[in-house]
């Protein structure tokens, strides 16, 4: 929340005829990317690598290339992320389970069902497909997945050494509440797209396919982009009802992707090379309290005025502020790449309203993902700052948290989703 880019396979019963699922094998001839697309035909606009903005929301994002989609993609409506534990103990397993969810991502985000689809096939298996999308278009989904250190853990799967060194474990910082139940996992899948019912189908459609290796540990649901990777759109607005992420790193600036968000060869791990890391927040905002408060106060809060977006003193929300005419303790000051030696994030929150806290108010907030060429020059030190400093912090609260090593894209239909650390 902040001005710089900081800002989770049901077998056939006994008995039962065996599924396609295992007769064919997930990447069998059941998971043909000729086959019939169950939203039709549609139109690739943009992939892992292409940073054009989408040309319309029922699109499909390209799902191959150097960079996993959903990072400089042009951001989409609606957001379900999910973490999840490993369960198997196999090395083995979990490779083909992440070579299982590829083939199934490469289906769904062109606008296909999974396998051989939800209906017509053998009356006694479940399908392979769950259905709900059925006559959806692809609506730019996007699917993108990550590592959390704990997968790296000594005595699991034998990758303790390939652990990267800015996989750290985040500090706890000032003011944290987190929820144990909402905090870490070993992977995460975010799934973003214009259509809400279309990321559900997909997490819902990876945690099947995962049954008995995967279970989930935590899922977030969000709407309302928090920012924009897309040059020339207007600025988002958080639920506090200011602009969010005008700084943010534009999607189509490779100098800037290259310097402050994909990770290099010369950054270790080389098996990360064209990655990420991506830290995720669930911070809860007061929204009762913020209610009550002043205009001035809410925009000495931020450092800016709610209407146009401007710094403290600025006509216009992109002019250059002037970070000493702000409070001391304002969000976009203590947060701002200028505050910090000019380190930025690629930031791609979403809010969110998940009922009531139990006492009469809303559960709602800011569902904050930030990815970053290194946690450890990035997030952590803004995240220290605005921890210690920020009036903010008087209306919202960390209360959940993860970090994931993100692989590189997947180049072609023979490479999947983490083969460069697994194989």
């Amino acid at each position: 929340m902040d001005d710089q880019t900081t800002e989770s396979s049901p077998e056939a019963g006994k008995g039962a005829a065996p599924s396609r699922r295992s007769l064919l094998g997930w990447g069998g001839a059941g998971l043909a990317l000729g086959a019939v697309a169950a939203g039709g035909t549609v139109a690739a606009v943009r992939g892992g690598d292409s940073t054009e903005p989408a040309a319309e929301s029922g699109a499909a994002v390209p799902f191959h290339g150097t960079h996993q989609a959903g990072i400089a993609t042009a951001v989409q409506d609606r957001l379900h992320f999910a973490s999840f534990d490993v369960t198997t103990k196999d090395r083995a397993e979990l490779a083909q389970l992440l070579k299982d969810w590829t083939r199934a991502a490469e289906r769904m985000t062109a606008g296909q069902a999974v396998g051989d689809g939800a209906y017509g096939g053998l009356a006694e298996a479940p399908p392979d497909d769950t259905g709900e999308a059925l006559g959806l278009k692809p609506s730019r989904l996007s699917l993108t997945v990550g590592f959390g250190p704990s997968l790296f853990a000594k005595g699991r799967f034998g990758l303790e050494d390939r652990r990267p060194d800015a996989l750290v474990d985040l500090p706890a910082f000032p003011g944290d509440n987190l929820d144990a139940a909402r905090t870490g996992g070993d992977l995460c899948v975010q799934a973003c797209a214009d259509d809400p019912q279309v990321a559900v189908h997909a997490i819902r459609n990876l945690a099947r396919i995962g049954f008995g290796k995967v279970a989930v540990r935590w899922s977030q649901l969000g709407f309302g982009k928090t920012s924009s990777t897309t040059p020339g759109a207007q600025t988002p607005r958080n639920l506090f009802g200011f602009k969010d992420g005008t700084s943010n790193i534009d999607g189509t600036d490779a100098a800037a992707l290259d310097r402050h968000v994909w990770v290099s060869q010369k950054d270790g791990a080389g098996w990360l090379a064209g990655g990420s890391y991506l830290v995720a927040r669930r911070i809860s905002m007061r929204i009762e309290s913020w209610d009550r408060t002043s205009l001035q106060e809410q925009e000495d809060i931020f450092g800016r005025d709610k209407g146009e977006g401007a710094a403290v003193g600025k006509a216009h929300e992109h002019d250059k502020p002037n970070l000493k005419a702000m409070l001391p303790t304002a969000h976009v000051r203590l947060a701002h790449p200028d505050s910090h030696h000019g380190v930025r994030m690629l930031r791609r929150g979403y809010s969110f309203t998940d009922g009531t806290d139990g006492l009469g108010r809303l559960d709602a907030g800011l569902f904050f993902l930030a990815y970053q060429r290194d946690v450890r020059d990035a997030f952590i030190p803004v995240q220290q700052s605005l921890a210690r400093s920020d009036a903010l912090n008087e209306y919202i609260q960390h209360v959940g948290s993860a970090v994931f090593a993100i692989p590189p894209g997947v180049r072609d239909k023979d490479d999947w989703w983490g083969r460069t650390l697994v194989s």
